[in-house]
């Protein structure tokens, strides 16, 4: 039997005998349209990842009723658009490991995908346990064109409404290399509501992404390598925009990126105001000084909007970074030491809001705690979050 076949059915069998030992209060077989899912859940909220790709798909709260997914559903897409649904784990939230961004040719022909290999490729799930209130699933997936292991462990503590996410990426080789890293988390309709849905984040200084030179046909509504003030982006059109929500009518596709040093944590939320919904994410910016905005915006359909924080301010080409090493004095890539490990941790929360909650001014952790503040109505939300941090 070929290598890569016996790799495959290795991890289908590790795969299957570990459903068959998971136990049911925490961790249960799924599928997310017709794809095999597993589902992790407390009390509070459902997660849907993909075992193929590892993605997180769906997440939903238990006690609403209309099972809104903030999530952007690609394979949705697909169907709406009458295509078949897409191979691999490109949808909802997904990592891009190791690379961010297009391939060069010769990565291509050598069989290196975009956006890195792990959302191409099957994970292994190596541990489903509960311990007290706290379930925890941990994956990993081998990434054979760069040689590196990558591993992530999901934790969900009963009684609360965030979501622990720990990745750690070991290198197999005995040289120093950069690498690119993001966490491409992406929201999508019907959660993604022409203007009505708004997208929030901590202080950061803000560039729009160049398109002059792509030489794509894409329609851009803002210029080009233009720094600007947060959420008052430049348009063609001259003048400013207000980018928390998308416009309505659209069509566009822009990328903006966001340095997020200014603290030790940085965060991203979405808001729909009339669902009372809020999804956010609060991540080290040690681990992701970066954040990417991707704002597609056609005229009909399903929108998609990314918050992906990681080690780049664009989804670029690896030469394409390294070779340019910094913007705004900061590294667009992460160094993975010789036959070391690299570690990113990040929070994710899902939760009703008050009546008038408008938007998230400022997150902090204090104890055991999420404060989650928005000075527009002078309201705030508390959120148990007991795990290290």
């Amino acid at each position: 039997m070929p290598r890569a076949l016996t790799l495959v059915c290795t991890l289908a069998l590790s795969f299957a005998a570990t459903l068959v030992a998971a136990p049911p209060d925490h961790l249960a077989d799924g599928d997310f349209h017709g794809q095999p899912a597993l589902v992790l859940s407390n009390d509070k909220l459902e997660l849907k990842v993909l075992p193929f790709g590892g993605a997180m798909a769906s997440l939903v709260l238990k006690e609403d009723a209309s099972k809104t997914n903030p999530m952007w559903d690609a394979f949705q897409a697909d169907i709406e658009a009458g295509k078949p649904i897409r191979q691999g784990g490109s949808v909802g939230h997904f990592v891009c490991v190791d690379g961010f961004g297009p391939v060069s040719r010769k990565e291509s022909a050598a069989g290196l995908p975009g956006h890195g290999e792990a959302h191409t490729l099957p994970w292994v799930t190596r541990e489903s346990s509960k311990q007290g209130r706290v379930a925890r699933l941990t994956q990993a997936v081998q990434l054979p064109s760069v040689h590196e292991l990558l591993s992530r462990t999901i934790e969900m503590v009963d009684g609360e409404n965030v979501i622990y996410v720990r990745s750690k990426l070991e290198s197999l080789l005995a040289f120093d290399r950069p690498i690119c890293w993001a966490e491409h988390a992406t929201i999508g309709s019907p959660f993604l509501e022409r203007g009505v849905t708004v997208v929030d984040m901590s202080n950061n200084r803000a560039l729009t992404r160049p398109h002059n030179k792509t030489g794509r046909p894409l329609k851009h509504r803002l210029t080009s390598e233009e720094e600007f003030e947060w959420p008052m982006a430049p348009t063609l059109k001259g003048g400013k925009v207000d980018l928390r929500a998308a416009p309505n009518p659209s069509d566009s596709l822009d990328h903006t990126g966001h340095l997020m040093t200014s603290r030790e944590h940085a965060f991203v939320t979405a808001l729909h105001p009339e669902k009372r919904l809020l999804l956010g994410y609060v991540f080290k910016t040690a681990e992701s000084p970066w954040l990417q905005t991707w704002e597609h915006y056609p005229a009909e359909g399903m929108m998609a909007r990314g918050l992906e924080f990681g080690t780049q301010a664009f989804d670029l080409s690896r030469r394409t970074v390294v070779t340019a090493g910094k913007l705004f004095d900061e590294l667009l890539y992460r160094w993975l030491p010789a036959k070391e490990t690299v570690e990113t941790t990040f929070l994710m929360f899902w939760t009703r809001t008050p009546e008038g909650f408008a938007g998230v001014s400022d997150i902090e952790i204090t104890g055991k705690k999420l404060q989650i503040r928005d000075k527009r109505s002078g309201k705030s939300i508390t959120l148990d979050a007991s795990q290290p941090f």
